[in-house]
């Protein structure tokens, strides 16, 4: 089994830049304010000729009761319940705090193995506080630079013997999807600030598993958790709040919005969560142009259902404007639920793989010009110039989305009008509802036809 170590220590430490430097890339959000991680987050990682897998965690700070830092503590402690080593890090420039030595006394109380880093401990401002370290008595620290990927030998060496202690694991490793292949989809959880989109990735797992509150804008990082939906595996991801461009206020937050856009490339799935009690923003609208754009697969769930009065009046009103407002993607599915109470949310998975088949599909040529050929008689194309147009013949490219290219000698005077005449008749007669539909005018003969 893959070795997973947890990357534990007060705020602004580096653990984050460690994270990243371990897994390869830049996952986890690294900015010169304190605090910046809340949830814990887990990446595949590899030191030399080892892989392990990294668990990000929230600074340690002394916090009790039901405040934002108690629950990150708590968020912390139910990561080390996942781990097999604790990485330790101080910041070999400041030194060894009180707060250090207080959390190596809480990281004594799991019963994990400690492997203490000091980190920043480049040239000689690192010196002072890397002998100083020897007081935290857990052995001799490593000096390490997780900026400038110093020390990453001492690391490997110091991780080894537990790696080669854990039983191998002969399991297949299952990739996520992407647009070139199949493999464990992933579904973005995205909208405002407070939608309670964090709510619904616990209620879906069933446990805490990332952090909430009534605290609006808590979620700062993109956390993906891997799941099941009955023996189906499913990668969730929340994701922080969106809000308009101009209320953006401070390089914080324009790391967490880019984030999060990034998350909606990279998923096949997108669930909008929108406040029963503010339907329908501009925002909101905005997230599902950019979800069409991608051509990902968008599914509404309309959250804190159990507040609404009215609901068909409130549900029918929603269905109009979503109809209006997003024609690209007509047929849209919406589900009402409760994330906090659970009410409606098993609808939502059910809807969700519904649309990802839909998203799958793929029309075979004959079938589709047997369908062009009857578009084309019921509504020709328009007289442009003193001519008709000529269309002659369609084919699907790909799926994911479902990408159609329509050739014709005179590709680029098909109007914009007739174009979607083309598409509305797609979606009806193949049911292909509330996916986005691509259309690609192409010059050229059609290759089937004899010389």
């Amino acid at each position: 089994m893959t070795l997973t170590v947890a990357i534990v220590g007060r705020p602004n430490v580096g653990k984050s830049t460690l994270f990243n430097r371990l897994v390869g890339r830049k996952t986890a959000l690294v900015d010169d304010l304190p605090g910046v991680t809340r949830d814990w987050r887990e990446g595949d990682g590899r030191i030399g000729d080892l892989d392990i897998k990294i668990i990000d965690t929230a600074g340690l700070e002394d916090a009790s009761g039901d405040i934002l830092e108690a629950r990150m503590l708590a968020q912390t402690r139910a990561a080390l319940a996942h781990a097999d080593v604790a990485l330790m890090v101080i910041d070999a420039r400041a030194g060894v705090t009180p707060m250090d030595a207080f959390f190596v006394k809480e990281l004594r109380t799991t019963h994990l193995p400690i492997i203490l880093a000091a980190n920043k401990a480049e040239g000689r401002a690192g010196s002072a506080g890397l002998i100083e370290a020897y007081s935290l008595g857990l052995g001799e620290p490593l000096g390490i630079s997780a900026e400038h990927g110093e020390g990453m030998a001492d690391l490997y060496d110091a991780l080894r013997p537990f790696a080669e202690a854990k039983p191998k694991d002969n399991k297949p490793k299952v990739t996520t999807d992407t647009d070139g292949e199949h493999g464990i989809p992933q579904m973005a959880i995205v909208g405002r600030p407070n939608a309670g989109k964090s709510t619904l990735v616990n209620q879906l797992v069933g446990s805490e598993r990332v952090l909430t509150g009534p605290e609006a804008g808590i979620t700062r990082d993109a956390i993906a958790v891997d799941w099941e939906y009955k023996g189906r595996p499913i990668r969730l991801i929340d994701t922080a709040g969106l809000r308009r461009r101009a209320k953006v206020d401070g390089r914080l937050e324009r790391l967490s919005a880019a984030d999060s856009y990034q998350a909606i490339q990279y998923a096949q799935l997108v669930v909008l969560v929108l406040d029963s009690q503010t339907l329908l923003e501009k925002q909101d609208l905005t997230i599902a142009r950019q979800v069409a754009e991608e051509g990902r697969c968008l599914i509404i769930a309309v959250n804190k259902w159990d507040l609404v009065r009215n609901k068909r009046e409130v549900l029918d009103d929603l269905r109009y404007r979503l109809e209006k407002s997003l024609p690209q993607l007509k047929g849209i599915p919406v589900v009402t639920l409760s994330a906090k109470t659970g009410q409606g949310v098993s609808k939502l998975l059910p809807e969700v793989l519904k649309l990802y088949d839909i998203w799958n599909k793929h029309i075979g040529t004959g079938a589709l010009n047997r369908w062009l050929e009857g578009m084309t008689e019921r509504h020709p194309p328009p007289v442009v110039a003193g001519r008709r147009l000529r269309v002659r013949y369609m084919t699907q490219a790909k799926s994911r989305p479902p990408t159609f290219v329509l050739f014709s000698s005179r590709a680029d005077s098909i109007p914009d009008h007739y174009q979607r005449y083309l598409v509305n008749g797609i979606r009806e007669d193949f049911d292909l509802p509330g996916v986005p539909i691509r259309l690609y005018l192409r010059k050229g003969n059609n290759p089937y036809a004899p010389e």
